[in-house]
């Protein structure tokens, strides 16, 4: 079936082109019958703008570019359903690219496809891919690292501080033998964590024992078998206490101690990061550091429109976790 085109709405509408524009436009120079009648016999005969004309025309897309290497998990999923309604009110779209490939990432943000990029993809672009996009002018907003120039800004958490609060809190129970579970080495939000657990080891003045530093990679069944591994091989040296890279794996960790016999906090008390809906269900219930995932999809959205808009520069923001204190976690009990 040949496709609809606007000569095909004009014909039958019984107007000129310049007219089926303006009204699909909604340029404010028709009166409401003539447009209401042009709209009607658009959507009759199932007429679909052409995206590419109207991007050349007015070079914009009206659409922003999210850029990730995965969108699994209850982060990414509070995060795009944020975006998307966000964008969704201030009349944008939302083309999510998930992909590892670099040529990929930067032919999209570069092509001119969407008028701005929002990137969370472990720190695949270097100094000198930014260096190109500021160059070409690209506003972009970075999830994953520090950043802040005319075009560029960055909406991240506090990890380092919100991990080395956590760990303090651990410590102040009692807690010395603290494991870690990391998360992908190379994200920023994981080495923050990690980074913010051995300084507050460090300034307590307590060792850093590397049996202690286990790779759970964000996810429950990475960490299930990380840490019912190192029980398995270093039984005698159960940690007091374990801080978890997010939620998804102090949930794995748990699971795992639980198969093995221990018990939640009276052998060992367990932290993670995000406050994902299931940690307060969870049994026991999740102590946890609660991430303002929501706030950080609503302000990236605004901050990178703002900046397409011309309304101000690139900026940088970090946003405070809040402990939230539940039943995973106990003084540590000295026992004869």
């Amino acid at each position: 079936m040949r496709k609809v085109t606007i000569k095909d709405v004009a014909r039958e509408a019984g107007v000129s082109i310049s007219t089926v524009s303006n009204a699909l436009n909604d340029v404010d120079v028709l009166n409401p019958e003539t447009k209401s009648h042009i709209l009607d016999v658009a959507k009759r005969l199932n007429y679909v703008p052409n995206i590419n004309g109207k991007l050349l025309k007015s070079g914009k897309s009206k659409m922003l570019g999210f850029f990730t290497t995965s969108v699994s998990g209850p982060y990414f999923y509070t995060l795009v359903e944020t975006m998307s309604r966000e964008c969704d009110r201030h009349g944008y779209g939302l083309n999510i690219f998930v992909t590892k490939d670099k040529q990929v990432i930067m032919s999209n943000i570069l092509g001119g496809r969407v008028d701005g990029v929002i990137v969370y993809e472990e720190l695949r672009i270097d100094e000198n891919d930014i260096a190109v996009m500021e160059k070409n002018n690209v506003k972009a907003v970075f999830l994953d690292r520090e950043i802040q120039n005319e075009s560029m800004g960055s909406i991240i958490f506090d990890s380092y501080v919100d991990a080395y609060e956590a760990t303090k809190y651990l410590i102040s129970l009692g807690h010395k033998k603290i494991a870690y579970i990391a998360g992908v080495e190379t994200m920023f939000d994981s080495e923050q964590r990690k980074a913010g657990y051995l300084a507050a080891l460090t300034d307590y003045g307590l060792p850093v024992d590397e049996d202690y530093i286990l790779q759970g990679y964000f996810e429950e069944e990475g960490s299930y078998g990380a840490v019912k591994s190192f029980v398995n091989v270093h039984g005698s040296k159960l940690p007091d206490a374990f801080l978890a890279g997010n939620d998804l794996s102090a949930i794995g960790a748990m699971r795992a101690l639980k198969s093995l016999g221990y018990e939640i906090p009276q052998d060992t008390s367990v932290v993670g990061f995000d406050d994902i809906d299931i940690a307060q269900y969870f049994s026991p219930s999740l102590t946890t550091v609660r991430n303002q995932i929501a706030r950080q999809g609503i302000l990236v959205v605004n901050h990178l429109i703002r900046m397409i808009q011309e309304k101000e520069e690139g900026r940088h923001e970090k946003l405070p976790g809040e402990l939230i204190v539940r039943g995973s976690t106990q003084i540590k009990m000295v026992r004869d």
